[in-house]
């Protein structure tokens, strides 16, 4: 008779730790993320270009600042991820639920930073050109479309509204108003230009579903079921790379590049600058997640000056990485005045000294 041998110690051990590693703890993982020059390229390609009026030259850096994360919305984190998060000063461990809706799928989630990164090119272009006070273009485009809603199959996601019921339509509350004009169950007659054509649409509405009404909404509210955004265009071609980049928060930093392509002399002057911000058409810079950790990929890239919301001051405060200028802005002109500021020489405002 053969006795099989007893596994050791060691062994028992290195099975458990296996075990222990392979099982996810609801949690994502937060570290400070690349960064990418908006004045520079990506993948070999332009990050934006910018042609049909005259460009000049650039110099040194603007670079919009990422997070990386790992365990959303969905998936969680091993153990070990959760530990080594814990003891890194430089990472966050958080709850996934506080980041993520759980009813809402990866594949939905992904398309909603998708499309917050395409609005905050279009917001950028707003905000450069107003800043320059060059002429732009506002429409209205249909950003995206409700599943099972009546416009599905219809209308298109990137469809600029033209006029809603034979209404010219300027801007997203003109377009709900006309809709909600007529009684559910009636036709509205959408005009559209869908590439480069006028397409008429007619969509008939429907009753707001229970779960998508909103206290201001009443009961029978007639709808189709379209997102709606505004969109700035040039007289001139301003695109942008594509890349697998979601969220807003570049907003600020693309409008800070097309500025400096649009004038003479490079703003940096030379100089490795970044910054993180949300922007709307006017030029408003909003708040963002992440700023501590994307202070410190600023660092490790070699940026000197960091612009930062100034809604985000609380969180900034205490946690400037050695080396580091942080300024707080609210506007692009803001952003701008910084950066000459900065590489003049002259005293720049801090969080502490507007707290």
């Amino acid at each position: 008779m053969r006795l099989r041998p007893k596994p050791s110690l060691a062994t028992i051990w290195l099975v458990l730790l296996v075990l222990i590693g392979s099982y996810n703890v609801p949690y994502i993982l937060l570290t400070p993320g690349p960064v990418f020059s908006t004045i520079g390229e990506v993948d070999g390609e332009k990050f934006i270009s910018i042609s049909g009026t005259q460009t000049f030259p650039t110099e040194g850096d603007l670079y919009m600042t990422t997070v990386s994360e790992y365990g959303g919305p969905t998936e969680g984190i091993s153990i070990f991820q959760a530990l080594w998060g814990w003891v890194n000063s430089s990472d966050e461990v958080a709850p996934r639920e506080s980041y993520y809706d759980e009813s809402v799928s990866e594949e939905e989630n992904n398309l909603q930073n998708a499309e917050a990164f395409s609005s905050s090119q279009t917001y950028a272009v707003g905000a450069a050109l107003k800043y320059l006070k060059f002429p732009v273009k506002e429409s209205v485009v249909i950003s995206s479309i409700t599943q099972g809603a009546p416009a599905l199959g219809l209308l298109k996601a990137g469809d600029q509204v033209v006029s809603v019921n034979g209404v010219i339509t300027k801007t997203p509350r003109e377009v709900a108003t006309s809709v909600r004009a007529k009684p559910v169950g009636s036709k509205i007659t959408f005009v559209v230009t869908r590439a480069n054509q006028e397409t008429t649409v007619i969509v008939k509405s429907a009753a707001r579903a229970d779960d998508l009404l909103t206290q201001e909404d009443e009961s029978g509210i007639a709808y189709v079921g379209i997102g709606l955004d505004v969109q700035y265009e040039a007289n001139f071609d301003v695109t942008f790379a594509q890349t697998d980049i979601g969220g807003p928060s570049a907003g600020m930093m693309f409008s800070l590049a097309i500025v400096d392509m649009l004038t003479p002399g490079a703003i940096t002057q030379g100089e490795k600058i970044a910054g993180t911000g949300t922007i709307d058409g006017n030029g408003e810079v909003g708040p963002i997640g992440g700023i501590t950790r994307k202070m410190i990929g600023a660092v490790d890239a070699g940026a000197v000056l960091f612009l930062a919301p100034i809604d985000n001051c609380n969180e900034v405060i205490n946690n400037v990485p050695n080396g580091l200028t942080v300024v707080p802005v609210s506007t692009l002109t803001d952003a701008v005045n910084a950066v000459n500021d900065f590489n003049a020489g002259k005293s720049v405002k801090s969080c502490e000294s507007i707290s």
